[in-house]
């Protein structure tokens, strides 16, 4: 059997002094059978400069005002022609053999999705873990738990995007969650948990920018579980996030440690 097609979608709107470890990141992969996908929202610095210089990866680069990030989004998956899709931001970068994993994983005909783990970073020192974000196997119900596979780690079959639907531009930040939580809570969708970190991602990003940003997509994940009849305790929700979240940190402090 063939590799599947893996299409990788990369958004990206001024980020000139991050997008070159994330484009040498895709090239890294080394894997044959892949497409390329950038989508810039006509960046104002010189980001662009930096694609082209490092552009002979990039299948397609598509540069134009968009309605945010997850319309960006939604263009890469029109735009996508592989059997499978992954996102990987213009500020994170994938670690060695992702794809090659990824691609075994989906030699399965009844899986439909796969994510792994992810760390964070410093912005200026991406040596430097300051969280460890384990995943583990969905169960129903687990986003009732604030739980979430993490996004950049989430690989899907192209027929699933088109079965259930693209990134809902109701969600500001939101919308990944949401998503996921769709596929998975909803349409139970086939999903399979691959241990071990997929993804590293710089601190800064849209959603722990700040914490007015932060409050703004629990409140949208918690009207996503309503959408979705899901329960939507908030005391339970943000308590157990707060604990996964101490976790995350613990467990990036004992790494170092070790």
């Amino acid at each position: 059997m063939r590799d599947p097609k893996i299409s990788i979608i990369t958004v990206v709107f001024n980020s000139e002094a991050t997008i070159v470890d994330t484009i040498e990141s895709v090239r890294a992969q080394n894997y044959p059978n892949m497409e390329y996908i950038v989508v810039d929202g006509l960046s104002k610095d010189r980001t662009l400069d930096r694609i082209h210089e490092h552009g002979d990866v990039i299948t397609r680069l598509v540069s134009e005002k968009d309605r945010g990030i997850y319309d960006a989004m939604n263009k890469g998956i029109r735009l996508a022609t592989g059997e499978v899709i992954g996102f990987i931001n213009g500020d994170d970068f994938y670690m060695p053999g992702v794809l090659a994993k990824v691609a075994e994983a989906f030699l399965d005909p009844a899986l439909d999705a796969c994510y792994g783990d992810l760390c964070y970073v410093r912005q200026n020192d991406i040596s430097t873990v300051v969280r460890h974000w384990r995943s583990s196997p969905f169960v129903p119900g687990a986003f009732e738990e604030g739980w979430c596979p993490p996004h950049p780690t989430f690989f899907v079959r192209r027929e699933v995007y088109e079965r259930y639907g693209l990134f809902d531009l109701d969600y500001r930040i939101a919308a990944d969650v949401e998503l996921m939580m769709r596929f998975l809570e909803r349409h139970h969708i086939n999903s399979n948990y691959l241990p071990g970190v997929m993804v590293k991602m710089r601190l800064g990003g849209t959603t722990n920018r700040s914490w007015e940003n932060i409050l703004q997509q629990n409140k949208e994940v918690l009207h996503a579980l309503k959408i979705h009849g899901l329960k939507a305790n908030p005391v339970r929700f943000f308590s157990k996030k707060l604990v996964s979240r101490g976790i995350q940190v613990c467990r990036a402090v004992w790494f170092k440690v070790r």
